[in-house]
């Protein structure tokens, strides 16, 4: 009989060296979360919650696509049911998820949070939410306080270039945060074209930010380029791409410059036009990117809002998104060979998500090393799908087998939400699991001297020194 008890301290950790080099060595480190969805206006306000749907459930696709396989209705998912209601039907949800990693988030998360660690269920309900909504009414349980408590470092949100970024401007003259908080350049939607009246209305948001003019597409990558060195100067050093595939296609200006002004007079283009355009901007990005010493990452592969009834009812990020099976090597490798052959190359992470292509980014990353930054281009975490404990480990397998697992920049959170940091303990003890269980079998030497700089530095250190990241009080 197993008398080990559930999430105890050794969880996930099976051999000797994997207890001592999770416990020693990675969990005292400090968090850097290069990518996340965190509302910056709620930090900058330090929010404070009501109650443990408000931090727990509130915009959590993923656990209402569990709500729904389970038989719940929508109203306890996105709809008008009390925060109780929605909590209640969370709680009946959760013993079904067996084997699913919300399982092991969502107690995680109550344990390291809340000191909670009874089984959720119906019969802990009332438990829970009482024990929790007692100590969220602490002046401690604030946003601020929640990145104290797990030593965060560093946070970049995900900004439009459109964002005037006030609550950064906010958060940067807020001394008292420990915590640096920057944003990250993401320009996607100057690239969607398939809903011409959609693409306008962010044109003349982008004019308006940018003091520019974006009636011709000179004045349009004018705009673009103003606002990515306005993000700089609030200390942005990433940008991100959330594409389907990367542009193959490359227009040249003046091709870019037609595409342009057919979608500004409310004109449809074509597939083939909506491409070379993207791939136009997409070498432009990357220069900048490239000139300001940033870092570039380009997650690949989402199949997104797959059904038109729940989208039209409910809106984007719903959980209406699975992972999509596009080709994705040629293109990415004829993308980042344009940036290599012009001098426009930057550091790049590439986050796939189609586990089929593992190996195939995982070997396209060493097409493109150059030897003047220690991985400078990376095989990204599991992300989306695959940041649970199988599609880690196969993340973390095919980048050792094919590239330098001592150079990877580790684990984000990639979460909307302030209860998400318990992701980079669990990728830790992933991975000192899969280190362990190597020595145990004679694969790699039981050598701290070795073993320990490389856990570190996937966990930490690799990710200081790679992204170049403004200090705190400069």
């Amino acid at each position: 009989m197993n008398n080990r008890r559930y999430l105890d301290a050794d969880f996930l950790l099976q051999t000797p060296t994997s207890r001592r080099l999770y416990h020693e060595v990675a969990a005292p480190l400090p968090i850097i979360d290069y990518h996340c969805h965190l509302p910056p206006a709620e930090i900058a306000a330090n929010r404070r919650f009501e109650n443990l749907f408000d931090i727990w459930l509130a915009g959590d696709h993923y656990k209402w696509r569990a709500m729904r396989t389970n038989g719940v209705p929508e109203r306890f998912c996105t709809g008008d049911a009390s925060p109780r209601e929605k909590f209640d039907a969370w709680c009946a949800t959760v013993p079904h998820t067996l084997r699913n990693p919300l399982y092991h988030w969502s107690h995680l998360e109550l344990q390291r949070y809340f000191d909670i660690d009874c089984l959720i269920s119906p019969a802990t309900a009332d438990e829970i939410w009482d024990r929790a909504n007692q100590q969220l009414a602490e002046p401690g349980f604030c946003v601020a306080g929640i990145l104290e408590k797990f030593r965060v470092e560093v946070v970049c949100t995900t900004d439009d270039p459109t964002d005037d970024l006030a609550a950064h401007i906010q958060i940067a003259g807020t001394r008292a945060l420990g915590t640096r908080v920057l944003p990250t350049f993401r320009p996607d939607k100057a690239m969607k074209l398939s809903d011409p009246s959609a693409f306008n209305d962010w044109c003349n948001l982008l004019a308006r930010r940018s003091g520019g003019d974006t009636g011709t597409f000179a004045g349009f990558v004018q705009a673009l380029e103003e606002r990515h060195g306005f993000f700089h100067r609030l200390g942005a050093r990433l940008s991100d791409h959330g594409l389907e595939y990367c542009p193959g296609v490359f227009y040249e200006a003046s091709e870019a410059a037609r595409v342009f002004d057919r979608v500004r007079s409310g004109q449809a283009v074509s597939p083939q036009d909506e491409e070379g355009f993207a791939g136009h901007l997409m070498v432009l990005f990357g220069a900048w990117d490239a000139a300001r010493g940033w870092t570039k990452q380009i997650h690949l592969g989402a199949l997104r809002g797959n059904n038109t009834r729940a989208r039209r009812q409910l809106g984007p990020d719903t959980g209406f998104d699975s992972i999509g099976d596009w080709p994705q090597a040629a293109s990415l490798s004829r993308y980042l060979d344009r940036l290599d052959r012009d001098g426009h190359l930057p550091k790049t992470i590439l986050y796939n998500l189609n586990p089929a292509d593992n190996y195939a980014f995982a070997t396209m990353i060493g097409n493109f090393q150059d030897g003047s930054v220690a991985g400078k281009i990376q095989f990204g975490s599991g992300w989306w799908f695959l940041d649970q404990k199988e599609a880690i480990e196969w993340q973390l397998n095919a980048l050792s087998s094919c590239g330098l697992l001592s150079r990877f920049v580790g684990m984000l959170t990639d979460s909307r939400s302030f209860l998400s940091y318990p992701r980079h303990e669990y990728f830790r003890r992933i991975l000192c699991n899969v280190i362990g269980r190597d020595v145990e079998q004679g694969l790699i030497p039981d050598a701290p001297e070795i073993l320990d700089p490389l856990v570190r530095g996937v966990c930490h250190a690799n990710a200081a020194a790679y992204f170049g990241f403004p200090s705190l009080n400069p």
